[in-house]
């Protein structure tokens, strides 16, 4: 085999190992803090220096995902045992490697931009390994998960430039809330379909423990229980009506994310197992990041209607090039 034809198998097997429709989650995290630090501090970050801090985010997810693999490969053996890393397409030590380097080159940026912006992206890192194992803790894992997520606005705030605001307010905080619970609910909903390989393995998650009949009623409660947790962002006056600057956009981006958080939970609930588990989860991943969204729409309507459309379309087609359930 040629080198060339080893470098295109390479980069296929890697960018097919980021599966690039969760970059969505991080992305649009990311451009959530972006988004409100240009809305509060116009013309303090250039178009290229906007465009630079999406990139990190979106690619985020992929590059993280590839230590992930490395670490999940007892459990993928079973789960997924198509995977480019299982099956030995993208050889592990070239593809740490490349991570490495993808890392330490988000890193550098990060600290030409804001020293804290790269504090906070090492912590990201930081806490993906540790996912990886707490996971096998019950619920832990989707803690963990939810928090490093709600971490993404955080960076995507920081790294666009100085700000003379305190960071952390009450209706900040409970934004970065909504955002780590969406996030913990999300992937509690992807261990369905790691079911049987976390049990082979010894992973006890929370649906190891319970079982799927459990695990599905605690997902469809979950989800009215996102739902609530959203509605009362508003109604218990933690952000009030008046500091919604695009209404209809808010409303219209709330209906579309609370009906996509519902639906998640009906198809999961139906099918807690099985192929169609699998195809669940392009349903998850949109309504996670739709939720994300509407936050968005509070003071940048315009841009919400774009990233939800957007988004939406692009989720799905991304998702449907991974037909193979095992890979």
């Amino acid at each position: 085999m040629s080198l060339l034809k080893r470098l295109v198998d390479f980069i296929f097997s890697y960018v097919q190992t980021m599966r690039l429709y969760y970059g969505f989650v991080t992305g649009i995290g990311g451009w959530l803090g972006l988004s409100f630090y240009t809305f509060l501090y116009p013309q303090h970050c250039s178009l290229l220096h906007q465009a630079g801090i999406l990139g990190v985010m979106f690619l985020a997810w992929g590059v993280n995902q590839v230590v992930n693999d490395w670490l999940g490969l007892p459990e993928d053996r079973v789960n997924a045992p198509n995977r480019p890393m299982v099956t030995g397409k993208l050889p592990v030590v070239p593809a740490l490697v490349v991570t490495a380097i993808l890392l330490s080159a988000a890193l550098g940026l990060s600290w030409y931009w804001s020293p804290v912006a790269a504090g906070v992206l090492v912590a990201g890192v930081v806490m993906n390994v540790i996912y990886e194992y707490s996971k096998a803790w019950s619920l832990l894992g989707n803690v963990v998960f939810g928090v490093m997520m709600a971490l993404c606005p955080v960076y995507g705030f920081l790294a666009a430039g100085e700000h003379t605001q305190p960071l952390f307010t009450s209706n900040r905080i409970c934004g970065l809330f909504l955002v780590a619970l969406m996030n913990g609910l999300m992937t509690y909903y992807t261990y369905f379909k790691d079911y049987e390989g976390d049990r082979a393995a010894g992973r006890r998650t929370f649906i190891v423990r319970r079982g799927l009949h459990v695990a599905k009623r605690v997902g469809l409660v979950a989800a009215f229980t996102v739902i609530a947790s959203q509605l009362l962002f508003i109604g218990k006056g933690w952000l009030s009506w008046t500091d919604i600057l695009y209404p209809k956009e808010f409303i219209f981006c709330t209906v579309v994310a609370l009906f996509l958080q519902l639906w998640t939970g009906v198809r999961f609930f139906i099918h807690p197992s099985g192929d169609r588990t699998y195809f669940s989860l392009g349903i998850n991943i949109q309504a996670c990041v739709a939720g994300q969204i509407v936050l968005i729409a509070i003071f940048n309507g315009t841009l919400a209607l774009f990233l939800l459309s957007g988004s939406l379309l692009l989720i799905q087609f991304l998702f449907s090039l991974h037909e193979d359930a095992k890979a």
